[in-house]
């Protein structure tokens, strides 16, 4: 369950790239992508997408180049869209813009207990 601000999501969706590779990812992390890459793809930007193997995988860490021409699908288990949190969007945005392009990090929740970070998982 989610209040909107926080990610209690279980639900799995999927990136599909070129028709064939599938990132799985957390349904609310995946909404957030989805705007991040849409946007730079809207632009004609070509970049990367990087992440760390979640446990139950290979050990390791994956990166893919996405560009305009290479066919790309956001699939989500869950029916309803999260409430996108603006902070991680610029957060995933400014990744997307440096020169290593976007590596997928936690969200960060506002409101969390001093000293300790509020995370909402990238990755499963």
């Amino acid at each position: 369950m989610t209040d909107g601000t926080r990610a209690y999501d279980s639900h799995m969706g999927f990136i599909m790239y070129d028709g064939t590779s599938q990132l799985h990812i957390e349904d609310r992390a995946l909404a957030h992508l989805k705007v991040v890459i849409a946007t730079k793809l809207r632009r004609n930007e070509s970049f990367t997408v990087s992440w760390t193997h979640p446990e139950g995988e290979a050990y390791g860490r994956s990166t893919i180049w996405l560009h305009p021409a290479i066919p790309l699908r956001f699939t989500f288990e869950g029916r309803e869209p999260p409430k996108l949190n603006p902070q991680w969007i610029e957060d995933l945005m400014q990744s997307a813009n440096s020169t290593g392009g976007i590596h997928l990090v936690d969200e960060i929740v506002q409101g969390s207990t001093p000293g300790r970070d509020d995370r909402s998982p990238a990755s499963s």
